[in-house]
């Protein structure tokens, strides 16, 4: 028979036996506990719609397979909906896990370009999604003021908020990601 099932080949220097322990050291201490049933796959709602198995995460932390783990693409499409918690047989944090591992993964290096970009604006403006000319429209269309009374608003806030992205590390952690897109 010509079709034969692929089967992915982990070498060891792929594992690094730490990575579990560096996990439960940051918070997911049940991560251990995960029998593998596929419930947090199952009801997860970003898993309806693109190729993420939040199982699959799992497994490979389990396995070691930081490299893997941290590069993934998939590990930046969980929503932080936290269902598979919510579901989980053993009260698994998984959200929570995958949070921590997004952690790692920028301290390492791997931060999706649309990730980073967003981060830029953040620091730059205190907002994820800057006012513009049509957020401001249609805020006048709905009875608010043009400008919300954020950072937009009250510029000294925003020093403010960009001294605790500072002190708490974010700034530099983001810009050293690279060039902006």
């Amino acid at each position: 028979m010509t079709d034969a099932i692929a089967r992915e080949t982990i070498h060891i220097d792929d594992i690094d036996p730490e990575f579990v322990d560096a996990l439960i050291a940051a918070g997911a201490d049940r991560i251990r506990a995960c029998l593998q049933c596929g419930t947090c796959s199952s009801v997860c709602p970003s898993g309806r719609r693109t190729a993420f198995r939040t199982r699959e995460l799992i497994r490979k932390a389990l396995l070691g397979l930081k490299g893997e783990v941290l590069s993934s693409p998939d590990l930046w499409l969980c929503t932080t909906c936290f269902t598979c918690l919510e579901r989980c047989p053993r009260e698994i944090k998984t959200t929570d896990a995958i949070i921590l591992m997004r952690n790692m993964a920028v301290r390492e290096g791997f931060m999706l370009p649309q990730h980073r970009k967003t981060s830029m604006k953040l620091i730059a403006t205190g907002h994820a999604v800057p006012i513009n000319d049509a957020n401001m429209t249609k805020r006048e269309e709905l009875g608010l003021d043009r400008v919300p009374p954020t950072v937009h608003s009250h510029p000294d806030a925003l020093e403010q908020v960009q001294e605790i992205m500072r002190r708490t590390g974010f700034t530099a952690l983001i810009e050293g990601q690279g060039e902006e897109d």
